[in-house]
């Protein structure tokens, strides 16, 4: 079996050393860059499997590189953040991360969580039956296509996105609670992170307008979400 391959990227040399022992020892493929810029180069001629950037780098910020990264590919992006504040969890999350980590942080919780993401993926790939389609209105999820349209439109999902409306097409007449979502999504579930939850729902639903889509994401007030049809 292959092993995962990660890019990491922080200006300060004692958590690039800590990146790369733990996740080394965890069983990763690890790079490790000083700048976004170089990591976005080195994507560029050979993707990872995983991404984790710093927000504060020299160069290009986290959050450009992000946003980069996101206009040529889906895969999995970890935010690393100095400040525990409520813009810096938006900030990452709505420039296209999945998921978010506040410095100083445990490198076994690092480790849980980039386990829990690829365990996700990889559960999605291999649950998907050949053949399986999910239809909801005007969506229709493919298995053999591993995507979600709009008619003939791929709605380019990212892959935590994708397995995202997947679990709401498999429970179509269903409100689902966040923390079941998070569990789902995500592999784990954390009582009060449900930031990452509301800024993926933003995310699909600004992507089923861009595809005209009738369908949406409908809040649950207090409790999580629902599919439905825009009237």
């Amino acid at each position: 079996m292959n092993k995962k391959r990660i890019y990491a990227a922080d200006d300060e040399a004692n958590i690039r050393e800590i990146l790369e022992v733990f996740l080394k020892e965890a069983g990763f493929e690890v790079t490790v860059f000083e700048t976004g810029d170089e990591l976005l180069r080195e994507f560029a001629a050979l993707p990872s499997d995983m991404v984790i950037l710093d927000i504060m780098m020299p160069g290009s910020d986290g959050i450009t590189i992000c946003k980069e990264l996101r206009k040529i590919s889906s895969v999995p992006i970890i935010i690393l953040t100095a400040k525990e504040t409520e813009a810096d969890y938006m900030i990452g999350i709505t420039s296209g991360g999945d998921d978010y980590l506040i410095k100083p942080f445990s490198p076994s919780m690092l480790v849980m969580r980039i386990k829990a993401l690829f365990r996700r993926i990889e559960m999605e790939h291999a649950g998907e039956a050949e053949k399986e389609e999910r239809a909801y209105g005007d969506l229709l999820y493919s298995a053999s296509r591993h995507a979600v349209f709009c008619g003939e439109e791929d709605l380019g999902l990212t892959e935590l996105e994708l397995a995202f409306l997947r679990f709401l097409l498999q429970h179509p007449e269903q409100s689902v609670s966040r923390e079941t979502l998070l569990d789902a999504v995500w592999g784990f579930d954390r009582e009060t992170e449900t930031r990452v939850t509301d800024e993926t729902v933003r995310r699909i639903r600004k992507k089923l307008r861009r595809a005209g889509s009738r369908v949406t994401v409908v809040t649950v007030w207090g409790y999580g979400y629902r599919l439905g049809e825009v009237l």
